[in-house]
């Protein structure tokens, strides 16, 4: 059975300390076994100054057994899966303890964010296109941070539109910003110059 004393005081101390570490774990509605956590993308990756939402089951067993948790926001990375949102993280599986939180394991996924481990893929491709086209794979996931985890940014679909209105093919655009990192005016030098 759910321990729901742990996981409300869980919840509470993350609520008093989201202001430093700008992670969240809050409900989805009054069933304390659905919740959702917002991690903040760490700074110096792809993933800077996205904000991205996991969804979070908590097992029967909780806390003796691991929160099963994914990604709902895409992400281009090694270890979780572009397809479902699945993460491969030893915490989130064998190596789970009860004497983590919920915070803990959302902080070892942001942990992942910044060091990911090619070795151990959740989705092959990415993992391939890290080791063998590291600038790529950098360009493809800021560019997916841009696209899906930043509500505040001006979206992509604003960007096609411009660069299309200049008189570029739509196809083409949407290459070039991904190659870029979403970069609009790096993509217009690019497109200008090819």
């Amino acid at each position: 059975m759910i321990d729901f004393a742990r996981v409300q005081k869980e919840l509470q101390d993350s609520g008093r300390e989201k202001d430093s570490s700008g992670i969240r774990v809050f409900p989805k509605s009054d069933n304390l076994a659905r919740l959702t956590g917002i991690i903040p993308g760490p700074l110096g990756t792809p993933y800077e100054g996205g904000s991205f939402e996991i969804d979070i089951t908590l097992p029967d067993g909780y806390p003796f057994e691991p929160p099963k948790m994914k990604f709902v926001t895409k992400v281009w990375h090694p270890n979780i899966s572009s397809q479902s949102g699945a993460i491969c993280l030893d915490i989130l599986k064998d190596q789970w303890s009860p004497a983590l939180t919920l915070k803990t394991a959302l902080l070892s996924i942001q942990a992942l964010l910044s060091a990911p481990e090619p070795g151990d893929p959740q989705d092959a491709v990415v993992a391939q296109q890290y080791l063998r086209e590291y600038q790529t794979f950098v360009g493809t996931a800021r560019y997916w941070t841009e696209s899906f985890a930043k509500a505040s940014s001006l979206g992509v679909e604003e960007k096609v539109q411009r660069l299309v209105e200049m008189g570029f093919p739509d196809g083409l655009v949407r290459s070039t910003l991904e190659k870029v990192g979403g970069d609009e005016n790096l993509a217009l030098e690019k497109l200008l110059s090819s």
